[in-house]
C-alpha cells in the first residue's frame, strides 16, 4: 500500500506547474551543465514490464537538477481503459527533481543507469530547449503508442535531432529478432501477461524489427547509445553510473503455464466424472464455449478498430478450446 501512496505523490508532484525551473535564473543552461540518459530495470506491474526511460539535466550554476519523464499517465481519466484498447491513450511529458525520481525507484527495487551523455554546449541547450517546449501545456500531452511512440522513442529521436543524425551504433541486441520475440523476452515466456499480449497480436508481431524499431525498449535504448559513436569517432556516452537494488521476487502463480496445467487437468477430471455418471455436464461446456467466442470477438473487434499497430488474429486464440475438445474426447469416446 505504502508503495502505490508513493507513486501516487509522485505522479501529482510531476503534474503539478514545475516551480525549480520558473525560478532559475533563465532558461540557458551553464558550461557544466549535464544531460544523462535514465534507464530504469523493468518492474513488476504490467506498465512497468519493459522497464522506463527519463532524461536528467544537471545544471549545479542554477541549482537544477530534474528529470524529464514521457512516462506518465492518470489511471482515473474518464474512459482511460476503453481508449487504452481503442489505441488512443495519451501520457504526458511530467518533470520532478531527481532526488524524487530517485527515491521511487529506490523504494520498489528496480535498478536505474545513468549515462552522460557527450555532448557540446549548443546540443545540451538545444535539447534542453526541446524539453521545455515539449512540457508546455499545449505540447505536453502525446498519442501514446506501444511500440512507436513511447518513453523512450522520444528522447532517442530529441537526441538525435541535436546530434543531426550523426549516431553510429556497433550494438546489434535484437537485430534480426521480431516484436513478439523481443516483447516475450520482457514480458517473460509464460507470464499471463505474455499470454495475453500473444491472443491479441497478429502477424504484424512477427515481423523482423527495424536497428530503430528496437529502440522502443528503454534497455535496448540504453546499450545501443552504450555502444554508439559521432561522426568523428567520438563515443556518445562520456560515463556510465549504476545504482543497483535488490529485484522483486515473481511468485510462482505469475506463471502461465500452472493455469493452462489446471485448465487442462479440471477438464479432464470433470469428463472422466462424466464418464463415470454416463452424463456430460453441457452447462460447463456452454459457458466455457461462450467464453472463447467472446474472447475471439474481442480480437476481431481490437483488429478491426484499435489503433494498436501490431494486434490480430492468431492461432494462440484456439489454445483453450483446442485443449477443451481434446480432454472432452474421453467422455465422447467412452
Amino acid at each position: 500500500m505504502r508503495k502505490y501512496l508513493l507513486s501516487i505523490l509522485l505522479l501529482l508532484f510531476a503534474l503539478s506547474p514545475y516551480r525549480l525551473i520558473a525560478s532559475s535564473k533563465s532558461n540557458t543552461l551553464g558550461d557544466s551543465a549535464q544531460i544523462l540518459l535514465l534507464t530504469c530495470t523493468p518492474g513488476t506491474e504490467v506498465w512497468s514490464k519493459y522497464g522506463h526511460t527519463g532524461i536528467r539535466v544537471i545544471d549545479h550554476s542554477q541549482q537544477l537538477d530534474i528529470v524529464f519523464n514521457y512516462g506518465i499517465f492518470d489511471l482515473t481519466a474518464d474512459d482511460f481503459y476503453i481508449k487504452f484498447v481503442h489505441g488512443e491513450t495519451y501520457y504526458q511529458l511530467g518533470i520532478e527533481p531527481y532526488r524524487y525520481f530517485d527515491m521511487f525507484y529506490r523504494r520498489i527495487g528496480r535498478t536505474t543507469y545513468w549515462q552522460e551523455l557527450n555532448l557540446t554546449q549548443s546540443q545540451k541547450q538545444q535539447i534542453f530547449d526541446a524539453l521545455l517546449i515539449n512540457y508546455q501545456p499545449k505540447n505536453r500531452y502525446y498519442l501514446y503508442n506501444f511500440v512507436f511512440d513511447n518513453c523512450a522513442t522520444r528522447p532517442y529521436y530529441l537526441i538525435k535531432n541535436a546530434l543531426q543524425d550523426t549516431i553510429i551504433s556497433s550494438y546489434r541486441g535484437y537485430e534480426g529478432t521480431t516484436f513478439r520475440q523481443a516483447i516475450t523476452h520482457y514480458t517473460g515466456h509464460n507470464s499471463w501477461v505474455d499470454f495475453g499480449i500473444n491472443l491479441v497480436f497478429g502477424n504484424d508481431a512477427d515481423q523482423p524489427m527495424t536497428n530503430e524499431q528496437r529502440l522502443f525498449l528503454p534497455e535496448e535504448l540504453m546499450n545501443y547509445m552504450a555502444q554508439a559513436h559521432l561522426s568523428d569517432g567520438t563515443p556518445l556516452v562520456k560515463k556510465q553510473h549504476i545504482a543497483a537494488f535488490p529485484e522483486a521476487v515473481v511468485p510462482w502463480y505469475a506463471h502461465c503455464e500452472w493455469g493452462i496445467v489446471l485448465f487442462a487437468v479440471l477438464m479432464l477430471l470433470l469428463s472422466l466424472y462424466d464418464r463415470k455418471r454416463g452424463k456430460m455436464a453441457w452447462g460447463v461446456d456452454l459457458a466455457l464455449g461462450i467464453i472463447y467466442l467472446l474472447l475471439i470477438a474481442l480480437v476481431i473487434f481490437l483488429t478491426g478498430f484499435s489503433c494498436h499497430p501490431l494486434v490480430g488474429f492468431n492461432w494462440r486464440l484456439l489454445l483453450f478450446p483446442f485443449i477443451h475438445v481434446c480432454t472432452r474426447i474421453v467422455y465422447i469416446f467412452r
